[in-house]
Formats: structure tokens, sequence, C-alpha cells
């Protein structure tokens, strides 16, 4: 079976695959691209190369896998069109392996009376005369291609008539207008190629609105025939199309969407590239909130930025976001090609002085270019979507963090002992979180991390019994919980962790230090303050700090932030219920 010789990191990527259609990248360990594929489901497909597999190429393929990429889209078609972006990108190995060692396929408009579009290997000598399209590096999404043409634009398919008197099959079902038996004029004919040519070259959206024309023209000529194969025509390509937002009827659009999603101290960017109207590529990004991206100074040209205000819509603070917003600026679009960068720049939040990054932008590229929150639907479904791209580009960073910290664990948790001079190893930690709004619904959550990795068997949720309908008091409600879990382990009912994790300040955590005491229990216990990063232990005031970039303090972020996302969540559902009675 091939997942026998994939890592762990792999395996646990192929779990995490959203379910949801879009295009997935194999990388090998020197990070280069070795196979692109595109999935309606992109989790049920990925898993399927893991599993036992008789086709040679997966079993050679899948144990160079070192990590796995995706790009999330909303529709299956979408997928098809990005994964012929992305392979005429990358030029992936193992999409062209095991294929025959011709030359790649291209499409040939002949040169004849009456042309047709035929598939070729163009060859370095005596090439066919006539006007070619391609290459096309998967030879299955051009064979679909050709079919779908044929349907369409009805051509000429046969190089010489099959009949002397009579048109052949294909004319009787509508796929060929005969003019080997001059059953259509020139001019009719050269229209109909005209059409196939503009959508070989990725003008649909021009085409379409010359194929309306054309029906309208008809109809008003009461040539209902004609109006009627150009409406055909029309719905046929409007279906192809599907009209969605990554396939934009304006075939000019040159815009980069940038999405940010906050998890912790950690910011995922994720920038979709829409050019002439079509999803061609996604890059990611992260930056850590005590990153230097955020601390350094901006170059001169570009001005010092500075942000107040509150993203109405995700509570998250725009000062945050804004920053990573000019972060990317300075660490992404400094070293991009003057000649790619785009027209638009939708963002998730704006630099305060977003004219001063234009005007940079324009003394690069040589023309304007605009960065601007979405100004309309279908602006902001594109973001939306690259923010979903975000928010799996997070849940990815996160793994690979958690592997590297469960291969280091050793060491890591030694640091920890020693630092905070625990009595033991903490090879198990739990964390507590309380959530509530206002006193309403109030909740707590506890985590359970082994080796570093979550172990959510393990997790436990807690509605509180003493709190009062509008009381606020995070320290009885920490005192309720920790009792009933004290007991637990009193009583031996339940094991006791090697570290627990208190979410909050040295008040928290004196008042969970009292009930622990009254237990008569010794249980290594610290708190972690959000703000400063700062860890307390019992009895000590002052406080403990970690390095900000150390795995140690990683941890502990990942932990707690994991704890107050398990409170949420359940007080969410709660107060949904409660809406509803």
């Amino acid at each position: 079976m091939p997942k026998d010789n994939v890592s762990k990191f792999v395996l646990e990527q192929v779990k995490m695959m959203p379910r949801l259609p879009g295009c997935y990248q194999y990388y090998d360990a020197k990070g280069e691209v070795i196979y692109v594929g595109k999935a309606k489901n992109l989790f049920n497909r990925v898993k399927s190369y893991f599993t036992s597999n008789d086709s040679i190429k997966v079993n050679v393929m899948v144990p160079k896998i070192a990590k796995i990429e995706c790009i999330v889209v909303d529709s299956e078609v979408e997928a098809l069109i990005l994964e012929a972006e992305l392979i005429k990108k990358y030029k992936p190995r193992y999409n062209i392996l095991l294929k025959d060692d011709k030359k790649f396929p291209y499409f040939l408009v002949t040169d004849e009376e009456y042309p047709r579009i035929t598939v070729v290997r163009k060859a370095n000598k005596n090439p066919q005369k006539g006007k070619y399209f391609g290459p096309y590096t998967d030879s299955r999404a051009m064979w679909a291609t050709l079919e779908l043409l044929g349907k369409i634009f009805p051509l000429k398919k046969c190089k010489t008539p099959k009949f002397n008197s009579r048109p052949c099959l294909y004319y009787d079902i509508g796929q060929c207008t005969a003019p080997c038996q001059k059953m259509i004029s020139s001019d009719e004919y050269k229209k109909i190629l005209k059409d196939a040519m503009m959508f070989l070259s990725g003008r649909q959206s021009e085409l379409l609105r010359a194929l309306e024309n054309e029906m309208k023209k008809y109809a008003k000529n009461l040539e209902f025939e004609k109006a009627a194969r150009y409406r055909n025509s029309y719905l046929d390509i409007q279906k192809t199309m599907e009209k969605q937002k990554i396939v934009s009827e304006n075939s000019k659009l040159n815009q980069d969407f940038i999405g940010i999603v906050k998890d912790g101290n950690l910011y995922s960017v994720s920038i979709l590239e829409v050019r002439e109207g079509r999803l061609i590529n996604k890059k990611d990004f992260d930056f850590s909130k005590y990153s230097e991206v955020f601390n350094e100074p901006a170059e001169e040209t570009l001005g010092n930025t500075s942000d107040v205000r509150v993203n109405e819509e995700t509570n998250a603070p725009v000062t945050d976001f804004a920053e990573v917003s000019k972060a990317v600026m300075r660490e992404y679009y400094s070293i991009l090609n003057d000649t790619d960068i785009p027209k638009d720049i939708i963002m998730t939040a704006l630099p305060e002085d977003s004219s001063v990054y234009e005007k940079w932008l324009e003394g690069r590229s040589g023309k304007k270019t605009k960065l601007a929150l979405p100004k309309c639907k279908k602006e902001e479904e594109i973001l939306a979507l690259a923010q979903k791209n975000a928010e799996f580009n997070v849940g990815q960073l996160r793994l690979k963090e958690l592997a590297e910290l469960q291969n280091d664990y050793n060491e890591v948790g030694a640091y920890i002992q020693e630092k905070l001079g625990l009595a033991k190893f903490p090879h198990t930690i739990e964390c507590y979180d309380i959530s509530h709004i206002q006193g309403t619904n109030t909740v707590a959550s506890r985590v359970f991390f082994e080796n570093g990795m979550p172990k959510k068997s393990q997790y436990r949720r807690y509605k509180l019994r003493t709190i009062k309908k509008g009381e606020v008091d995070d320290f009885k409600s920490m005192r309720e919980v920790l009792s009933r879990r004290f007991k637990r382990i009193q009583n031996g009912d339940d094991t006791a962790p090697d570290l627990i994790i208190i979410d909050g300040g040295k008040g928290q955590l004196s008042s969970v230090y009292e009930i622990m005491q009254e237990f008569g229990l010794k249980i290594d216990l610290v708190s972690l303050a959000k703000r400063e990063e700062e860890v307390f232990k019992p009895n000590q005031s002052k406080p403990v700090i970690f390095p900000v970039k150390s795995p140690a303090l990683h941890l502990f972020q990942r932990v707690r932030d994991e704890a107050h996302r398990f409170a949420v969540t359940y007080h969410k559902k709660l107060r949904s219920k409660s809406m509803l009675e």
C-alpha cells in the first residue's frame, strides 16, 4: 500500500483536506510540484492516492510526496480551468509520465477551403499549415474540449466526403453543416469558424456577446432557424462557463484578492490571482504577531502607516489586519515582477496610507493599481474564497508546527520543565477557558494535549451550575470547573495531568490554586496571560518569560487558543439554541 512509505505529516495533511471542490498539488522533498489534479471533493480524491492502488504511476509517485497544498474553488468546472493553468505553469513530472514520447498536443485549424479543427502533435520539421492553439499538457481535458467544440460549432469533421451525393451522420445529428455538399455558404461557415477560434483563444465572454447579437439579428429578420442555432450555441457556452465568479465575463479583469485569517498569534494570508477573468494561481503566506514584519519600519518610499479601525464583520482589530496587509505589500509585491502587478488589489483591510502604496506600485509597473475593499457582490464572493483558502492554510501551518513539535518534544518538554521548575516532565497538559457574553450562557472548556499533540477524545465542555444569568465572575466560574475536575481525580475516576494551564493572569491562577490545595492535590499549575504572553506560577509575583519565538511558548499559545476556540464554539451553540426557545 502506498501509505506505508508516506510520512506521518503527509497522512495528517490528507485527513485535513477540505471536502470541497478544488485543485491539489503534490510537492517532493525539494519543494518541486510533481503532480497537479482537480477534484469535486478534495478529501475523497486525495485520500484515494493513499489507499491500495494498482496504478504504477501512483505507486511510484506517492512515496515521493513530501507536502500537499490545495486551492479551494466553488465548482468542478472552476477546478478544471484552474488545473489547466497550474499544469501549464509548473509542468509537473507525473502529469505527463507514462504517456507516449510524442510532442504535446495542439489544436490545429486546418488550412483548407472549409477548415477543420483537429488534434495534432506539432513536430519541429514540416509542420502542417494552419493556425495552432496550445500546447495542452492535459490530454484528457483537451479531448473533452474537442468534443465540446464539435457539439457547439458544427464544423466539418471529415477530411474527405464520406458520400458523393448526401451528407454523413454528423449532419443528421447537428454537428456538421455539410459544406462538402454545399449546404452552407462560405460566409456562413467562416462565421462559425470565427466563433470557434474565439472560443479556443479564451475569449468566451466576447463570443457570448457576439452570439447574442447574431441571435437577435436573425430573430428580428424572422429567420428563426438560424436564430435558434445561435441561441443553442450561446446556451451551451454559457453552461460551460457557468458564469461563476472566478470565470469573469470581463476577460481583461486582472485582480489580486488577499484573504487574511487570524489564529492566535498567527496570521495566514492567501492571495488569489485572477488574470483575464480566470483564477490562475494562489500564493500563501504566514506572519506571526511577533515577527519582524510587524515591527520593521516601512521603507521611506512607502511611508509610515497606522490603523485604529475595527473590522465590524469579524470583530477582529483592523490594526493587526492592516499591519498584515502592509507586510504583504512589503514582502510580496516588492519582489513581484513589474509586469505581474495587477490593476486592482482587493483586500480584507487596507493600510491607512493606501494611496502611498498605490503610487509606489504605479511607479514600478507604469500603470495605475488600486487598493480597495470589495465593492460588489462578485468581489465579496471571491474575497470570501480567498478567506477559505487562508483558513485551510492556517490548519496546515498548525499541523506542520505540531508535527515538528512532536518530533522534538523531548527537547521542548525538558525545556518547559526546567524553565518552570516542574515536578514532572509535561507529557500531558490540560488547559481551561471560560466563555460568555455579559454573563449569559456561561460555559467552560478543557482541552488535552499529549506530547505536544491534541488528544480530542479527552476534550470536555462544561455548563456552569453556580453562575446565575447575568452574573460575570470568571474566578467563580473557574473554581466551579476545577472543583468538579479535582473531585474526579481525588475519587480515582480520572488521572491527573502532568501540567494544568489556566487562561488568565495571577487572579485566576490563585483562585484555582486554592481549590487544588483544598483537595490536597499536587499538580503543576501555571497561567498564561494574553496581553504580554506571560507565564505565572503560584506564589510567585514575577512571571516567567519565554522567548517569543521559542517552540515552548508556541505550544502554550496553541494549547490556550485551542481551549478558547473550544469554549467559544460551545457558547455559540448554546446561545443559538436559547434564541430559538
